[in-house]
């Protein structure tokens, strides 16, 4: 497998979470489908859009075997894994609590990353410095990558409830945002500890400070800051959401932006996926 079948995979993938977004958002309302016992659509949707995880995934995989280590060393390689787990959330958004707009999300934000990947090409070689080169390297992005996807999930929310439900009683929305941030910050917590083995094994150290691992801390500490005042303060719902918002702008600099921090330039030892 190379990178010019990554086309066809990701056309096909899209191309089924579309259907599924398409017959989410056409399928009759949750009271019809009670009284009637109708369940084809949630079957289909879920047929759907698992099919097209199936499909990503083969892709993932086959660059796994033909690079002969995990594709996740390069921005594009975590891409794929982004690409990958947003419509996994978006699935289980649905299921759970019957969202039909978030799967069109998922599938558009997937789109964007897949687009980005198709326009931007990176070079995917075999070579992986030693740093990489352990058992906790792996489920330390794979797990962050899932976690931003449930966070991404959280700030969607956020901008729906802020903007399109304005004077409305959004307790129960509010609820929904809670557990995908319950759910993205324990697996970003693992993420964490995970990254620390790994550091602890490739550098001596489990936490060095660096550019990188400042903001993972910072963003993870907005995130708690978040759950802490829905707690305290759960009527202050706009107030909340607010700083979901900002604690999802953390994340991105925690993904993407420190790259471009003169303090992270040619000193972090994070810089690595840099082509």
């Amino acid at each position: 497998m190379n990178w010019g079948y990554f086309v066809y995979f990701a056309l096909a993938s899209i191309l089924c979470w579309t259907m599924a977004s398409w017959i989410a958002i056409k399928r009759e309302t949750a009271v019809d489908i009670e009284k009637q016992l109708v369940r084809k659509p949630f079957f289909s949707v879920g047929l759907l859009t698992i099919a097209g995880l199936v499909i990503f995934f083969t892709f993932i995989i086959g660059m796994w075997v033909s690079l002969e280590r995990p594709p996740l060393r390069t921005m594009g390689e975590t891409r794929l894994w982004y690409s990958f787990f947003l419509p996994l959330a978006g699935l289980i958004i649905y299921l759970r609590w019957q969202y039909k707009w978030i799967l069109s999300f998922s599938t558009l934000m997937s789109a964007v990353f897949i687009g980005i990947n198709l326009f931007k090409p990176e070079i995917h070689s075999k070579t992986l410095m030693p740093a990489l080169q352990s058992p906790w390297f792996a489920p330390h992005v794979i797990v962050y990558m899932f976690c931003y996807a449930l966070l991404g999930a959280a700030f969607v929310m956020a901008l729906y409830l802020l903007f399109c439900r304005k004077g409305l009683d959004i307790r129960r929305e509010m609820i929904t945002t809670d557990n995908l941030v319950y759910v993205g910050l324990s697996f970003m917590t693992f993420g964490m500890l995970f990254g620390a083995l790994w550091a602890k094994e490739a550098w001596g150290h489990y936490w060095s400070w660096d550019p990188k691992e400042t903001w993972a801390a910072v963003t993870w500490l907005f995130y708690l800051v978040y759950l802490h005042f829905r707690i305290v303060r759960p009527d202050r719902r706009r107030t909340a959401l607010v700083m979901l918002l900002i604690s999802f702008c953390c994340l991105q600099m925690c993904w993407w932006g420190i790259n471009y921090l003169p303090s992270a330039q040619g000193i972090s030892i994070h810089t690595y996926n840099l082509d």
